[in-house]
């Protein structure tokens, strides 16, 4: 679980900011990354249904690596 300390900034008695450490910043970010590239994933395993893989070996032959 992600724990977060935001140092929050009024502006005429209302929220207008939230601060928080770069290091809570940086994990957020990496965080959000992560779960972009995992609904990428779902959205590209729904697309091609049942289509074989192909083994990352048989790849790297492929293409000659």
């Amino acid at each position: 679980m992600l724990t977060i300390h935001p140092n929050i900034l009024k502006k005429n008695g209302k929220k207008e900011f939230a601060v928080l450490p770069y290091d809570e910043f940086e994990r957020i970010t990496e965080e959000l990354a992560d779960y972009e590239d995992l609904k990428d994933l779902r959205s590209a395993k729904s697309v091609e249904g049942d289509v074989p893989g192909k083994a990352l070996s048989e790849v790297r032959a492929t293409l000659g690596i």
